[in-house]
C-alpha cells in the first residue's frame, strides 16, 4: 500500500526553516516569519491564511504582536494555544530588552533603554507609567510599573516614586510612559508631572534624567529636546 501523499505545507514548512536558519528574520516576509511561529502551535494545518488574515486585521506583525489573546481569539482559525504563544514572544522580548537595559550606563548608552520602552509600553492598549532606578555611575539597577490607565497627577504619585527610589537606593530616575494614541508628543500633564516628580527628587538629590514617552509612531525623549 502507497504511503499518503504529504500535504503541500509541509514541504513548505520545510523551506521555511531552512530559509530561516540560512538568514534568520532577514530571509522571511513578516507573514512567513508570523507563519513559522503558528506551526508550532498548530502542527497540522497550513498557517498562511492565517497568518495573513492576522496581519490583515492588525494591520501589521506588531499589531499582531501587540493583540491580547482574546482579540487574537476572534479571528478564526486562532485557538487558545496559538492565542498563548503569540504574547508569550512578545514578553520574551521585553525580557531580553530588560536584560540588555540592566547595568547599562543609561546616559551613553541611550538606546537600550529607548529599544526595552517601545517594546514595553509602545503598544500596550492603555496607558502604563513605568520608572527605571539607576544607580550613581547611571547604571540601570531595576524598574518598576508605577500605575495603569489614565495618567495624571492625581494618580503618578511624586512621593510613591521617590520612596521607591529610595528603596533601591536610587540615584537618578528615568521616567517612561506610553500614549495609545501613537503620537508620542507629551501634553501639557506629561510636562507638569515630570516638573512635580523632578521637585520631589531634588531635595533628596535624586535626580530625573529623562522622560520617554513612546507610541507607534516613535518616541520623544525630554533630554534629547532639552526640556527637562
Amino acid at each position: 500500500m502507497k504511503n499518503p501523499k504529504k500535504p503541500h505545507y509541509v514541504r513548505h514548512r520545510t523551506r521555511l526553516r531552512t530559509r530561516f536558519g540560512r538568514a534568520g528574520g532577514a530571509g522571511l516576509h513578516d507573514y512567513e516569519a508570523l507563519e513559522l511561529l503558528l506551526t508550532y502551535a498548530i502542527p497540522r494545518r497550513d498557517v498562511k491564511p492565517l497568518a495573513k488574515a492576522l496581519i490583515e486585521k492588525f494591520g501589521s506583525l506588531s499589531g499582531v504582536m501587540d493583540a491580547e489573546g482574546r482579540e487574537l481569539e476572534k479571528v478564526g482559525g486562532i485557538g487558545p494555544r496559538s492565542a498563548m504563544l503569540i504574547p508569550l514572544v512578545k514578553e520574551l522580548c521585553v525580557s531580553y530588552m530588560a536584560e540588555r537595559m540592566q547595568g547599562r550606563d543609561a546616559l551613553s548608552s541611550p538606546r537600550a533603554v529607548v529599544d526595552f520602552s517601545r517594546m514595553k509600553l509602545a503598544g500596550a492598549p492603555h496607558e502604563q507609567f513605568v520608572v527605571i532606578f539607576l544607580n550613581v555611575k547611571n547604571e540601570v539597577i531595576d524598574f518598576e510599573t508605577i500605575h495603569e490607565g489614565t495618567i495624571d497627577r492625581a494618580v503618578v504619585y511624586p512621593r510613591k516614586i521617590i520612596e521607591s527610589a529610595l528603596a533601591r537606593h536610587a540615584a537618578g530616575l528615568i521616567l517612561v510612559h506610553n500614549h495609545p494614541s501613537g503620537h508620542p508628543e507629551p501634553s501639557a500633564e506629561d510636562k507638569s508631572i515630570t516638573r512635580a516628580i523632578a521637585e520631589a527628587g531634588r531635595a533628596l538629590e535624586i535626580r530625573v534624567m529623562d522622560h520617554v514617552v513612546v507610541g507607534r509612531e516613535g518616541y520623544f525623549s525630554f533630554a534629547e529636546e532639552n526640556i527637562l
